[in-house]
């Protein structure tokens, strides 16, 4: 007779079951592409993702010239933040025009997985660095076909991408470029800021695309998501270079009107400021920075939270586990002033063969917190505190 053993006794068994705590996905972490004919090259290899953790240290060895220690110096003085930096190779030809295209094809990349070049590299920082840049910009430079592939970039990352509003410095040129976009993902910026440069500390751009990363990455890590660039302080810049007239309680100025175009301008209030809260969404549900912001922060959290329950026996109670992960999610959300509200639900799509075949349909509706966008008072003239004038106190 063959040895085995009979069960006799108490077995327990641990069965993972339940609701599970989702955490927020980072949103902090930013990405740029720029250029850095001295830096170090040890330190930032050509088409390479690279971790910076220390911004003073990345600074130097980013060496003068180029965008990229300009830009570093914008994202370091509004956020301690880590990020992703893409060196590219400056453009290179016998005329203007040759040196442009290159440029910009430097800039635009191209390439397959493990081996991409310009921005395209930024799609292997996860599997290269184990962080995903989620806050985008190229600074200094401002073709149309580099923003529309910035863009795309920003939407495979779920991402935001913050660009300039054209090459010409007019109102009515910066609208003209923004009609050519529709990526929810990408917001346009009109102007400059100014400061001192890194290396010789002579006043000079700093580029609003960059400060627009570090102030962006300093919002989601002190207030959430669900708050817009617009009207917050930013720190270390000296002025504007592209001075627009801007007006509190009249929007009939430049800067209404770069607002009326969904582009995002900077003013002088109590310090500098961005100024505006759209993007080049042509759904007007996505129109606002943070309703973008939100859904891609729910998008992430959600899908990532929910890897526990992936092979698990479709069961009626691993879908209520499912459901109520979610909600909880969400009314912690709402606690916190995040979102409005949002539910999530189980789909009529759910039939037998589908369930059957292992398929598990779910839906969920949101409502992301719109910014006190336009703001009305009522004044009216009355006589009516005149009724007790001649009432005086002793």
């Amino acid at each position: 007779m063959a040895l085995s053993p009979r069960p006799h006794g108490v077995k327990i068994v641990e069965v993972a079951a339940g609701a599970t705590t989702l955490a927020i996905a980072a949103t902090a972490i930013w990405g740029i592409v720029a250029t850095a004919p001295a830096a170090d090259t040890d330190a930032f290899p050509l088409d390479t993702p690279v971790l910076v953790t220390d911004i003073e240290d990345a600074i130097v060895k980013a060496g003068a010239g180029g965008t990229l220690a300009v830009s570093l110096k914008a994202i370091g003085d509004q956020a301690s933040a880590i990020g992703v930096v893409i060196r590219v190779a400056e453009g290179t030809g016998g005329n203007a025009a040759d040196k442009e295209a290159s440029q910009i094809a430097n800039l635009i990349g191209g390439g397959a997985a493990g081996s991409r070049t310009g921005m395209q590299a930024m799609l292997d920082a996860e599997s290269v660095l184990g962080v995903r840049p989620r806050i985008l910009a190229i600074p200094g430079f401002k073709d149309q076909t580099v923003g529309s592939a910035l863009g795309l970039i920003a939407a495979k990352l779920n991402a935001v991408g913050y660009f300039e509003a054209g090459p010409t410095r007019t109102v009515t040129a910066a609208a003209a470029f923004r009609a050519n976009f529709t990526q929810r993902e990408l917001f346009l910026i009109f102007g400059d800021f100014q400061a001192p440069d890194p290396f010789t500390k002579v006043v000079g751009p700093s580029y609003a695309t960059a400060v627009a990363v570090g102030l962006r990455a300093r919002i989601d890590q002190e207030v959430g998501f669900h708050k817009t660039i617009s009207n917050v302080a930013v720190a270390g810049v000296t002025g504007i270079d592209t001075i627009v007239s801007w007006d509190l309680q009249d929007e009939n100025t430049e800067a209404g009107l770069l607002n009326g175009a969904d582009i995002t301008c900077l003013i002088r209030r109590n310090g500098f400021r961005f100024w505006g809260n759209r993007g080049c969404s042509e759904d007007p549900r996505f129109a606002f920075e943070s309703a973008v912001r939100t859904n891609q922060v729910l998008r992430d959290t959600i899908a990532e939270g929910l890897f526990t329950y992936v092979d698990r026996p479709l069961t009626q109670a691993l879908a209520r586990d499912i459901v109520e992960s979610i909600n909880a999610l969400f009314r912690r959300l709402k606690a916190s002033g995040q979102i409005i509200g949002a539910e999530a639900y189980l789909t009529e799509a759910n039939t037998a063969s589908q369930l059957a075949g292992g398929k598990l349909s779910l839906g969920y509706r949101f409502t992301p917190v719109a910014p006190l966008e336009d703001l009305g008072l009522e004044s009216l003239i009355s006589d009516e505190y005149y009724a007790d004038f001649n009432t005086l106190a002793a």
